[in-house]
């Protein structure tokens, strides 16, 4: 699984660089998450994954309480949520997660992008099946077979353990993931480098010459787009 945590790391490394975007979209995230239900993170499993995703991107303390704040208020605005998918160059496989307030807004965007960056729309679930949703926690400090035998000790399985660049990465089971991050914060992490419910791909294609600019250049313009939150592929870009 050594290339899926590559891509992640490439797509925290891509936001990280643009902070307002990043902070945007996690304030939309959490307003959503609050309003859907009680806006306290303890009862409110929705939201307190968006806030441990939040802490692995450092949004700030105030953006965070303003969309909370917003959702406690009754903030009028309404988003859906909704999961487009489609092919790249190459016969990529591309995910993409929308949060909108304006339906045929976003469908236009996401539609127009695919077109414009070599790039196709697929109906749903053209795409979905060849990828798994995942838990990945990443953490420094502990070697893969500590974590092994503090989540043995919790009685709690994963998929894999993966050890690589001093950090230690988890695959897990979705419903895996609070129970996971609660064993290992009980054996002393204190923070956590990744915290993602992820979609990870089963298979990848590798992308060479001019198909690597092609596909990061779609990729970036699904990114961009306001009401896009996150945008999963399998695509190997190599190093």
């Amino acid at each position: 699984m050594g290339r899926k945590w590559n891509n992640i790391k490439e797509k925290k490394a891509s936001k990280d660089q643009s902070t307002s975007r990043i902070n945007a979209k996690f304030g939309r995230e959490i307003y959503v998450a609050a309003k859907s239900g009680e806006p306290d993170p303890e009862s409110n499993r929705a939201l307190k994954v968006v806030l441990e995703r939040a802490k692995t991107y450092s949004v700030p303390k105030h953006i965070i309480e303003k969309a909370i704040d917003k959702a406690k208020g009754g903030g009028d605005e309404n988003f859906d949520e909704l999961r487009y998918e489609g092919f790249g160059p190459a016969g990529t496989m591309i995910i993409v997660d929308a949060l909108t307030n304006n339906v045929n807004r976003t469908a236009s965007d996401v539609r127009a992008a695919f077109g414009k960056n070599n790039g196709n729309m697929g109906v749903s679930g053209s795409v979905a099946y060849m990828f798994d949703s995942t838990a990945v926690i990443g953490l420094e400090g502990k070697t893969a077979d500590e974590v092994l035998e503090i989540l043995m000790e919790a009685d709690l399985d994963a998929r894999d353990i993966l050890e690589e660049d001093d950090a230690v990465i988890i695959y897990a089971e979705p419903d895996q993931f609070f129970a996971t991050q609660e064993a290992l914060k009980a054996a002393g992490v204190a923070e956590f480098t990744v915290a993602e419910l992820s979609m990870l791909p089963q298979t990848e294609v590798a992308l060479t010459g001019d198909d690597v600019a092609k596909f990061e250049k779609l990729i970036d313009a699904l990114e961009d787009l306001e009401d896009v939150q996150n945008v999963f592929h399998n695509a190997d870009l190599g190093e």
